[in-house]
C-alpha cells in the first residue's frame, strides 16, 4: 500500500503565475513603450493552469517573439533592457530560451546574448541547442568563457556542456566523447567560486557514470593538495564513491578496507510514519595502529510497489580517524513524498557503508 503525502507545496510551476506575467508585460513595456501588453497576457496566460513549469517558460518565450520587433537585433536589444529589471533569476531564463529559439542563425550575436543573459539567471539550457547546432564554434566560445571574470559565465561553459544536464536533452557526442569538454573543467579545477565549482563537479559525476575508468585516470593527475581541486574530485565522485569504487575511493584517501568495530548501531523509531523522521546513530572504534581516512555512509533498501526493495545510498561524513579513537556518528532524515521517490509500507532495511563495505544493518518498518 502506498503512503499518501499530508501536505503539498506549492506547485513549481506557480513560478510562472498570472501576477508573474504581468510584471513580465510591465517591465517590457517600461523599456519598450511600443509593447502590445494586452496581447502578450492573452497569448502567455492561454491555457496557463494545464502547462508545466518549462512549457510556462517557453510560452512566456513565445509571447514575446509575437509582441517585439521581428529583427534579431532590435528584439536582443529590448531584451537585454528587460533582464535587470525581472525579479526572478528562474524567470529570467525565459531570455535564453528566446534566444535559442529565434537566435540560430546568427550565432555570433545568439552566444554574446547567451553570455549577457546568464548572468541574471542562467543560459545552460539554451546553450545546448547551438552545441547541437554548430558544436566546434560553440564549444571554443565556451572554452573562452571558462576564464572570463564572472563567475555565471564560468559556470555555463561547464553546467551547458554537461552531457546529462537534468531538465534538458542529453548531447550524445559529448557523452561519447568527454575529452571534448575537458579543457573547459581543466580550466576550472580550482575555482575560487564554490558555484563554479558545484557545476565542475557535477559534470564529472555525469561522466564517471559512462566512462568511470577514463575520468579516474585523469583526476589521478589533478592536485589532490589543492584544498578547492579535491573538493571538486570528492563530490564529483560520489555516485561511484556511493557504490564502493576502490579506485574512487583511493582519490580521497580510503582506498584500503577500514579497520574499525561498529558498536551501538540504532535506528530510532522501529516504526515511522510517513512525514516523521527517522534517526540513524552508531559508534566507530579504530582497530589500526596508524591514522585512517573513513568515507561513511548510510543506505536505505525503499519498498516499492512490488515488494522488492530500491536501495539508495546516502553521504554522511569523511574524516580521519586517530589510532584507536572514537567516533560517534548520528544522522536524522525526515521520511517523507518526493517528486522522485514515492512510499510503500513495509520494512525498510538500514545499512551503514564505510569505505565501501556494509559494516552493519538495522532498519525501521513504515506503518500507515
Amino acid at each position: 500500500m502506498s503512503a499518501t503525502a499530508t501536505a503539498s507545496a506549492p506547485a513549481l510551476k506557480e513560478i510562472f503565475n498570472r501576477d508573474r506575467l504581468r510584471h513580465i508585460a510591465e517591465h517590457t513595456q517600461a523599456v519598450y513603450p511600443a509593447f502590445a501588453s494586452k496581447r502578450f497576457l492573452t497569448l502567455a496566460s492561454a491555457g496557463l493552469d494545464e502547462l508545466s513549469v518549462m512549457q510556462r517558460l517557453a510560452r512566456v518565450s513565445e509571447s514575446l517573439h509575437a509582441t517585439l520587433p521581428a529583427d534579431l537585433v532590435s528584439a536582443l536589444a529590448i531584451l537585454q533592457d528587460l533582464a535587470p529589471r525581472l525579479n526572478s533569476g528562474f524567470v529570467s531564463m525565459c531570455l535564453p530560451h528566446y534566444v535559442a529559439s529565434y537566435g540560430r542563425d546568427d550565432l555570433e550575436l545568439s552566444l554574446l546574448a547567451l553570455k549577457f543573459f546568464t548572468t541574471f539567471g542562467s543560459s545552460e539550457f539554451a546553450i545546448r541547442h547551438f552545441l547541437v547546432q554548430d558544436q566546434d564554434r560553440t564549444l571554443a566560445q565556451m572554452r573562452e568563457w571558462a576564464t572570463d571574470d564572472n563567475e555565471h559565465v564560468r559556470r555555463l561553459a561547464s553546467e551547458g556542456s554537461r552531457p546529462r544536464l537534468p531538465w534538458s536533452f542529453r548531447l550524445p557526442q559529448l557523452q561519447g566523447e568527454p575529452e571534448l569538454a575537458w579543457p573547459i573543467l581543466e580550466a576550472l579545477n580550482d575555482d575560487p567560486s564554490l558555484y563554479v565549482r558545484k557545476s565542475v563537479a557535477n559534470h564529472l559525476n555525469d561522466i564517471s557514470k559512462d566512462h568511470p575508468d577514463w575520468l579516474l585516470e585523469r583526476l589521478e593527475n589533478w592536485p589532490q593538495d589543492n584544498p578547492r581541486t579535491s573538493w571538486i574530485i570528492r563530490h564529483g565522485l560520489r555516485s561511484l564513491i556511493k557504490q564502493g569504487d576502490r579506485r574512487a575511493l583511493a582519490l580521497l584517501g580510503a582506498g584500503e578496507p577500514a579497520e574499525v568495530e561498529l558498536t551501538a548501531l540504532q535506528v530510532s523509531p522501529a516504526k515511522v510514519r510517513l512525514g516523521q523522521s527517522m534517526t540513524l546513530s552508531f559508534t566507530l572504534k579504530s582497530t589500526r595502529n596508524t591514522p585512517q581516512r573513513l568515507v561513511v555512509d548510510y543506505a536505505i533498501d525503499y519498498v516499492k510497489a512490488s515488494g522488492k526493495v530500491a536501495r539508495k545510498v546516502f553521504k554522511l561524513k569523511t574524516l580521519d580517524l586517530a589510532p584507536g579513537a572514537l567516533v560517534v556518528l548520528s544522522r536524522s532524515q525526515q521520511i517523507r513524498e518526493l517528486t522522485t521517490r514515492k512510499h510503500y509500507y513495509g520494512h525498510h532495511a538500514v545499512h551503514v557503508l564505510v569505505n565501501g563495505e556494509r559494516l552493519d544493518s538495522s532498519g525501521f518498518d513504515l506503518i500507515p
